[in-house]
């Protein structure tokens, strides 16, 4: 396994929003199992942590909309309706804030996006280009959306990308088994949190 380092690497953490990882968030609201996105929360802090302490950048992204979903394409219209119903992610509201225990620090990076992938119509890549980084270790969620999305993304930019598959999440067990796969095939490297905070010199 490549080792993951620290030398030109952030941080990437995708949607840990109430709409996901929250028991009253709108995708349980829609009766989606979010209990994998929910376990997602305590490694990504750990993740974040860890970050923090060796200095390293920390990237959040948030999927936000407006009331109408006028900014979303066909997604909402006609293949999800009821998100637009439930006003999932909607821009200003409790349900697209990041989780209570993932609150960003001055010091950390923020983007709203409304697509999946975290390189689409966002600054993140500029931040990146400005840091001067060339390796990603990615958390979050979902599995097989935001998060496969913004991995392929990142490998197609020749990033050294490491997906952390204990920090990761998503509503059904298949479709997070099959992104890790596929990210892993040709993309990603597969990862565990006890990988990246080994590799980083972490021990507690």
């Amino acid at each position: 396994m490549q080792t993951i380092g620290t030398e030109r690497t952030a941080l990437l953490v995708v949607d840990m929003q109430n709409a996901f990882c929250h028991p009253q968030g709108s995708l349980n609201e829609m009766g989606k199992d979010t209990a994998m996105c929910e376990a997602a929360v305590t490694p990504c802090r750990q993740l974040v942590d860890a970050a923090h302490r060796l200095e390293l950048p920390v990237i959040y992204t948030r999927n936000v909309y407006r009331p109408d979903y006028s900014d979303r394409g066909i997604m909402p219209h006609e293949i999800r309706p009821a998100l637009k119903n439930l006003r999932a992610c909607v821009i200003g509201t409790w349900d697209a804030e990041l989780v209570d225990e993932l609150v960003p620090e001055e010091r950390d990076y923020v983007f709203d996006k409304n697509r999946t992938s975290a390189f689409y119509n966002t600054g993140v890549e500029t931040v990146l280009r400005n840091e001067n980084i060339r390796t990603l270790v990615v958390c979050g969620v979902t599995s097989s959306m935001c998060v496969e999305s913004t991995v392929r993304d990142a490998g197609q930019r020749d990033y050294r990308t490491f997906v952390v598959a204990d920090a990761i999440g998503e509503l059904d067990k298949e479709r997070h088994d099959a992104a890790l796969v596929t990210m892993g095939y040709m993309f990603a490297h597969v990862v565990t949190v006890g990988d990246v905070l080994a590799d980083w010199g972490i021990r507690d």
